[in-house]
């Protein structure tokens, strides 16, 4: 063997050895636009960490809720890093079933995440979950639509002048819909929406004695406008879109309107992925006229390690890293300041450059800074959460009563049916759960 020979062998040992000596990080996440480009840049992670390897396992959200979940109520151990919101950050927080993160690094400055956000996902003091994009929920529209419609979008839009406007700019011919919103059941699918659009028409889920209130006025005015709305101006199949399927369409200039999370507005008014990027305005969430309520929408996708993971220190770089200003600073010099993840820092909002680049920089903070969960309705109730009830049980029946709220959208049952049997639904389960005495 010459020496040249030898020495790429030996390079080659080292490099395989290197190679077999590395961590392996399993990562569950959701299929939204911000996490996968994540992934794509997952590159520059691991070329700085060669000792970490990452594997990512990415799912449609519902999908992701049950199997992340599964996991890791049983010590699963089967993910080291678990993408979830702050529903489930302060539960499963306080049922240990999460690791603190004390190991971010001295760089990551963690007072520089808005107090909204951090405060949702801290429990005593200890940070659980790290913020990779925040959110609230306001509408999109298309002002050349509303232009030719001879319409003007309020400063603040009331749900009547929304059903009227819905229902003037929708073109069946043309395939526009006045409007789009989430349809497909789901806790944190058409629940979120139809949550958060009770909320802002006076409504609750529970009074102050855990009752559910799906028998009160609120509940079925606010169900019945959202259904005639979605006869009347809505996309057909509704039942079946979520917020991926209404992004896509309001890209494709098939919907006037769309009420949704805050963190689309990057993905809208991107002119490489939306044929209206240039045609698009921005409003806060909309309230029933004489009700001061916008909903109060605040949501969080963040990366948290399962208490079974085995690989702590290396999971707590890869979130360091991914909800870094670094990180942000890298999406930027990729993809430009209006594609970085929104709603986590309070420097994103001080740096003129994003506020240059992202029209909707204003909207978006605008709405996060209204909405308080700790006060999600007009009326008092024992919980928090704006678009979910921050209680264990809320994930299993928000997805029942979304279920049947999905099936009056499709016209398979009647708005008085659903509530009634949402009604029992919630009812038997608060009882059962000890909630109702």
């Amino acid at each position: 063997m010459n020496l040249k020979t030898f020495l790429l062998g030996a390079c080659s040992a080292v490099a395989l050895c290197g190679f077999a000596n590395a961590e392996t990080l399993t990562i569950a996440t959701v299929n939204n636009s911000d996490m996968i480009r994540m992934q794509g840049l997952t590159s520059e992670f691991t070329k700085a960490n060669p000792d970490i390897q990452v594997e990512w396992v990415t799912l449609e959200e519902n999908v992701l809720r049950e199997r992340v979940t599964t996991d890791i109520a049983a010590s699963g151990g089967q993910y080291d890093i678990v993408t979830i919101g702050n529903y489930e950050v302060p539960i499963w927080a306080k049922q240990q079933w999460l690791l603190p993160l004390d190991g971010l690094g001295d760089n990551y400055d963690v007072d520089d995440l808005l107090p909204a956000i951090r405060g949702g996902l801290s429990v005593d003091g200890k940070l659980y979950a790290a913020p990779f994009y925040g959110e609230s929920a306001m509408i999109m529209y298309r002002k050349d639509l509303f232009e030719k419609a001879g319409l003007t979008m309020p400063d603040s839009p009331t749900w009547e002048f929304i059903g009227e406007a819905a229902r003037k700019i929708t073109d069946r011919n043309a395939d526009i819909s006045g409007i789009c919103l989430r349809g497909k059941a789901g806790w944190g699918e058409n629940m979120a929406f139809v949550s958060a659009l009770n909320n802002s028409f006076g409504g609750r889920w529970f009074d102050e004695n855990w009752k559910p209130q799906f028998d009160q006025p609120e509940w079925k005015a606010a169900l019945q406008f959202y259904a005639d709305l979605m006869k009347d101006a809505g996309p057909s199949g509704a039942s079946s879109n979520g917020f991926n399927e209404n992004l896509t369409l309001f890209q494709q200039g098939k919907c006037g309107m769309w009420m949704d999370a805050t963190v689309a507005a990057s993905m809208v008014s991107n002119p490489k992925e939306s044929t209206v990027a240039d045609k698009v305005g921005y409003a806060i969430f909309p309230s029933k006229e004489g009700v001061n309520n916008h909903g109060n929408w605040l949501w969080s996708w963040n990366l948290a390690i399962p208490a079974s993971s085995q690989k702590a220190e290396a999971a707590q770089k890869f979130i360091a890293w991914a909800t870094s200003k670094d990180y942000t600073a890298l999406v930027a010099s990729k993809e430009g300041w209006a594609s970085v993840p929104p709603g986590t820092r309070t420097s994103l909002y001080n740096n003129e450059e994003y506020k240059k680049a992202a029209p909707f920089a204003g909207p978006t903070l605008a709405a996060m800074d209204a909405a308080d969960i700790t006060k999600p309705t007009v009326k008092p109730v024992p919980y928090t959460g704006g678009q979910f009830v921050a209680i264990p049980e809320f994930q299993a029946l928000g997805t029942t009563v979304g279920q049947l709220f999905s099936a009056v959208i499709a016209g398979q049952s009647t708005v008085d049916d659903a509530l009634t049997a949402a009604q029992a639904t919630a009812t038997r389960d608060m009882t059962r759960a000890g909630y109702i005495k």
